[in-house]
């Protein structure tokens, strides 16, 4: 059995008083209750620097972690059991990982009183949804009206190789030389690399304000810790709050190498901008990996092209192999983006001229029946296709790596998906390359979570 610590701790931040209702929901381990949200998210905020993202293995090997809400006369106190001791240093609990462990609580509970309990956002529509996403992010501090732009959005991998992980070092490195922050999924791989190569440009500009903003969900939180140089941490609620405030607050975006996480989020970026309102967007986007990774977003290009349309080129950049390429390229699209929003009076800290279609806002839940129903045919939409194509990802990302998606698998077996003949060829070619480079697993043989059939 891992070493373990059990110790009481005061959060960090705005959390020193929370109403004797908000306590018991913390504590309530019914279904209605907060409690195993809790308790899971701050296993793996714990577990922080572990590669391990496999959440129901990290609850397994912690069976007797547990973590109790206490309301004092002082504040609330954190009574942990059986933590991970690798949290802790001589008996104290590491800052940063602190810090984590006080944005995950907070934001739960700010959803749960203030997003989910109020009628005040109508998470019906469009505008309520964003309000939501508004507010979870300017309770978090994130939202820094006084600042230009500079925050590049990094997605990829988690499952990289290590040539991959340096190049995406290489990258963070040169853009932080340019005085450009980083915001990331907040995990292990390419969220982590760029955010290391930032850091160190950054102290050899004496650049003292960086960013290093990690936003994810409780569902990704319990798989993948943030790793520990985030040093701004918001939990949003599920997937599609997430992917909508990466798009509010970033002004550039770069794509690493990934698995079909990655593709998700490519899916789900060109799927918005593809809209005709977003026709004029400045949001540049530019995929990039070393010379090895060539291969890669050749596949992809080819994937984007077939299924919506030889126009989706015009919306990205492919530059491989020459980070500093990457950065000033980077660097003169902010600049753009600056201009672009100054000219309309637009916010820099919000992007809330981006038009996000209910589509893209509303909530997949990957069971076997939702998975198996999703239209895969070409004729639709760009836009509804990319949608589609976006929770199918979502759902093959859910039976890799989330307990409820690992649950369904191993109890039904693996996910059913139908597309046209055409298109079911491609994506299983697609999906194939991702397990022949290992890009579906961080370790251990990958078994496919998924099944192909043709359109029904």
């Amino acid at each position: 059995m891992p070493e373990t610590i059990s110790a009481t701790i005061s959060p960090e931040g705005s959390l020193e008083i929370l109403s004797q209702h908000e306590v018991n929901r913390l504590r309530d381990t019914s279904q209605t209750g907060l409690h195993e949200i809790l308790r899971r998210c701050a296993l793996a905020v714990l577990n922080s620097g572990n590669p391990m993202d496999d959440g129901l293995a990290l609850l397994e090997t912690y069976p007797d972690f547990d973590i109790e809400v206490q309301q004092q006369d002082r504040g609330v106190r954190l009574k942990l059991t059986s933590a991970p001791a690798e949290a802790f240093v001589d008996g104290r609990m590491i800052r940063g990982i602190r810090e984590h462990l006080s944005s995950v609580l907070r934001d739960i509970v700010y959803v749960y009183n203030e997003i989910q309990s109020h009628d005040r956002f109508d998470l019906s529509t469009g505008e309520g949804t964003t309000n939501a996403v508004f507010h979870i992010l300017r309770k978090a501090g994130t939202l820094k009206p006084g600042l230009d732009p500079s925050l590049v959005v990094c997605w990829g991998g988690h499952s990289i190789s290590r040539e991959e992980y340096d190049y995406t070092k290489h990258v963070g490195y040169q853009l932080g030389l340019r005085d450009l922050d980083i915001c990331t999924g907040c995990g292990p791989g390419a969220m982590k690399g760029p955010m290391k190569g930032a850091n160190v440009a950054h102290a050899k500009q004496r650049y003292r304000a960086g960013r290093y903003l990690g936003v994810s969900e409780p569902g990704i939180i319990a798989a993948e810790a943030p790793n520990p140089i985030v040093n701004e941490l918001v939990v949003m609620p599920d997937i599609e709050k997430r992917l909508e405030a990466f798009v509010r607050l970033g002004h550039g975006i770069i794509v690493f190498p990934g698995g079909v996480g990655t593709a998700e989020e490519i899916l789900y970026l060109l799927g918005i901008l593809l809209h005709p309102d977003n026709a004029d967007m400045q949001l540049p986007l530019i995929f990039t990996g070393p010379q090895s990774a060539a291969d890669y977003f050749e596949r992809i290009d080819e994937f984007l092209v077939y299924t919506l349309g030889e126009s989706v080129r015009s919306l990205y950049r492919i530059i491989v192999d020459d980070p500093a390429t990457v950065a000033r390229a980077m660097r003169a699209d902010i600049d753009k983006v600056s201009e672009y929003r100054r000219s309309r009076q637009d916010a820099f800290h919000f992007n809330w001229r981006l038009t996000i279609a209910r589509d893209f806002q509303e909530p997949f839940t990957p069971t076997h029946e939702a998975m198996a129903s999703l239209a895969l045919r070409r004729e639709l939409p760009k836009h509804e296709l990319a949608a589609n194509l976006r929770r199918a990802f979502s759902g093959i990302v859910a039976g890799n790596v989330k307990e409820q998606g690992l649950r369904a698998i191993e109890a039904h077996g693996p996910f059913r998906l139908h597309a046209d003949a055409d298109l079911m060829a491609r994506l299983d070619d697609l999906l194939t390359s991702f397990v022949a480079q290992g890009r579906m697993k961080l370790t251990g043989n990958y078994v496919p979570c998924y099944t192909l059939g043709s359109a029904v």
